[in-house]
């Protein structure tokens, strides 16, 4: 089983920065890639972006230029550093990292969620 952890939400007026972390337990691959999502209400889950192990990342034309996904392997935690942010970002963002079930197969775990607010 595999268990994430997010922190770092909160409220900000627009052009702020905020830096989402997530941390994972259990079994877990360090190569796996890991992302980001995140939904506002009445919206659909939107993906943000992707990280793979060895480091490269990609971006949702919405968030890029502004957001910056990292991981750190030795602490089993991917984050998303946000600037510029835009009351549009509003939403519940969400972490996704595979892991390991407990019959052994890959699974996509989730993120408990975590609320951006972002004010005009």
């Amino acid at each position: 089983q595999v268990h994430l952890v997010e922190s770092g939400g909160g409220l900000v007026q627009a052009g702020g920065s905020l830096r989402l972390s997530c941390l994972a337990s259990g079994r877990i691959n360090s190569m796996n890639p890991m992302g980001w999502y995140r939904q506002a209400p009445g919206k659909q889950r939107e993906w943000l972006a992707r990280i793979t192990g060895g480091g490269s990342t990609d971006y949702a034309d919405s968030v890029k230029g502004r957001f910056t996904i990292s991981r750190d392997n030795a602490k089993n935690t991917v984050y998303l550093q946000m600037n510029s942010l835009k009351p549009e970002d509003t939403a519940v963002y969400y972490c996704k990292i595979p892991g390991y079930g407990s019959t052994g197969s890959l699974l996509d775990y989730w993120g408990q969620g975590i609320q951006v607010t972002v004010s005009s």
